[in-house]
């Protein structure tokens, strides 16, 4: 393990949770009080509590050796219909995206190449605040054909990411981000980019407005604004209690490509939005 190994992450309800040397240190209040998907995790969080996050925490270190050596990197295992991983693998399978950027714990900004890398480091993976380099990590992505943009100091950083995507050949690079301010540029600089909005909780209605004009997927979780703003404009919602937007024509691509791949029994109708049935994250906020 690196000297100084500390990875800081906003997991459940956007509580700030400390991991070092593998162990939880400290775990922040979470700023919402239920969540249906949150409730379905493979160690739930119902209430919301500081016991039940550390609990969810500590068995993703000990699952997938989240924040350690030990980081499992690639999956063949969806967890969920419309999540970022699960929506992004499909499209790069079905050729709409050709590399995605996302964040990993160990390692920070990454360029994928593969659906199990984008599925191994994102599947599981909450809210990546800030990481410190564990060579173990970054070693088994480039091994996998992944690409880590910034290996010495592990930054998070989706527009070096992108740039460096673009250099090295790639055309259609999808990239996470959970800043609407870095959504902007993203848009402004690197047009060719697919720009998926995350982790999103707590988001006002400046920056609402922000990911809604540069995002082509946005995932409201359990923004007041975002359901407000950006879901009226959506062209098309993924899911009912946890939904996902699709903003743009390519977004809604990208949302059906995935439905057509799985065998899945689905609903199709047309309707206003947001819909919901009221059995979605709460408080809004």
């Amino acid at each position: 393990m690196t000297q100084g190994d500390e990875h800081v992450i906003e997991a459940a309800g956007r509580a700030r949770v400390v991991v070092r040397d593998g162990h939880v240190v400290s775990v922040g209040p979470a700023c919402i009080t239920s969540c249906p998907l949150a409730a379905r995790f493979s160690e739930p969080v119902r209430t919301f509590s500081e016991e039940e996050i550390r609990c969810n925490i500590e068995g993703r270190i000990a699952a997938f050796g989240m924040c350690t050596p030990g980081r499992v990197v690639v999956s063949d295992d969806d967890f969920v219909l419309f999540g970022a991983s699960e929506l992004l693998s499909s499209a790069l399978r079905c050729g709409i995206i050709d590399a995605a950027i996302i964040a990993c714990d160990g390692a920070g900004t990454v360029i994928a190449t593969s659906p199990r890398l984008i599925q191994g480091i994102g599947g599981r993976m909450s809210g990546l605040v800030s990481t410190t380099p564990i060579p173990a990590v970054i070693d088994r992505i480039h091994e996998n054909g992944g690409i880590v943009v910034s290996p010495h100091d592990a930054a998070l950083n989706a527009m070096d990411g992108v740039r460096m995507a673009l250099e090295k050949g790639f055309h259609a690079p999808a990239v996470t981000t959970a800043s609407a301010d870095e959504a902007v540029s993203l848009r402004m600089r690197c047009p060719a980019a697919f720009i998926v909005a995350v982790h999103t909780t707590g988001t006002n209605d400046k920056d609402a407005e922000k990911f809604a004009a540069s995002c082509d997927l946005i995932f409201p979780c359990a923004s007041r604004a975002l359901y407000e703003i950006a879901g009226k404009l959506a062209l098309l919602q993924g899911g009912k209690a946890v939904p996902i937007f699709a903003m743009t024509a390519a977004g809604k691509e990208v949302v059906l490509a995935k439905i057509a791949s799985v065998q899945t029994q689905v609903v199709i109708a047309g309707h206003s939005l947001p819909y919901s049935e009221g059995k979605g994250p709460s408080p809004l906020v």
